[in-house]
């Protein structure tokens, strides 16, 4: 899982899976959902992001931690 903010725009976008979404849904006011074309959940935009949360401040809590091998 990703998370991008884009200040331009105010946005904020939570990538759950990596490629393309085929369509897109509005579940609320300013929140879509990004499909993949099997129906999975690709990723979540909200729009205005700094209206619904502290954007200055992101926290991860309990995330596995992954090691990269040389190679």
């Amino acid at each position: 899982m990703k998370v991008h903010y884009y200040p331009e725009t105010d946005s904020l976008y939570i990538e759950l899976h990596p490629g393309p979404g085929a369509t897109t849904r509005e579940i609320a006011d300013g929140v879509n959902v990004d499909f993949d074309s099997s129906g999975g959940v690709v990723g979540f935009d909200i729009d205005n992001a700094s209206r619904h949360l502290d954007t200055t401040a992101l926290e991860a809590d309990a995330l596995p931690v992954f090691t990269r091998l040389a190679g």
